[in-house]
């Protein structure tokens, strides 16, 4: 799918008291927070940890922590952006669910190589019709450090349906505290290794059914 826009963003519309509210937030429910996974990884971590290979495997492609939050004032707070951002962006995406909502925190050498939310099929939960055959359409990081407070750590794009596909892009509209961008799903991404200091984002992915 060709894009005029691959991402759209807003700076700083959230303030830092709403950023640190939603660090302390994140904070209190810390014995919560568990390594970050990806599709391809075992979905029953949360019953039986992964073994030293599946553990290996994934570090190769991605190393943070995670803490899922589901409280309805953050999506009250970051839906009117989704929505603005789908509009002005000209995607007009037609999606109706948004995920929980994850808190990512990368520390010293942490990071997230190439990916894209989106997979090659739709969410298979006949028992939950709120992801049952839908996917992501639409996503959102929202940065919640203050770019002073780390080094590295760059949300970078790659556009592959441009001319050249290897060039990357990094994305600097993110880098200010309280910032919001939002992208296709399918649009590839990644976080450099943070170098110095901690990063935290939320990410927020909102579903609907499939393209046709």
């Amino acid at each position: 799918m060709n894009l005029n826009n691959h991402y759209w963003w807003y700076k700083q519309p959230l303030s830092d008291k709403i950023c640190d509210d939603i660090i302390k937030l994140a904070h209190l429910k810390k014995d919560q927070s568990k390594i970050a996974v990806i599709g391809e990884t075992r979905k029953d971590i949360d019953t039986k940890p992964l073994s030293k290979k599946e553990t290996k495997d994934l570090l190769k492609q991605r190393n943070s922590n995670v803490t899922w939050l589901n409280d309805r004032w953050l999506y009250n707070l970051l839906h009117p952006f989704i929505n603005d951002a789908n509009q002005r962006a000209g995607w007009n995406f037609i999606w109706d669910f948004s995920e929980d909502i994850q808190f990512t925190k990368y520390k010293l050498n942490q990071y997230y190589s190439w990916h894209c939310d989106s997979w090659n099929k739709p969410y298979d939960t006949p028992n939950d019709n709120r992801y049952h055959n839908k996917i992501r359409k639409l996503s959102a990081i929202i940065s919640l450090s203050d770019p002073k407070d780390y080094v590295g750590g760059k949300l970078e794009f790659q556009f592959r349906n441009q001319n050249d596909p290897s060039k990357i892009y990094e994305c600097k509209e993110i880098r200010e505290r309280g910032s919001i961008v939002v992208f296709p799903s399918f649009v590839w991404h990644r976080v450099t290794p943070v170098r110095k200091g901690t990063r935290y984002s939320l990410v927020l992915w909102n579903l609907g059914y499939p393209f046709q």
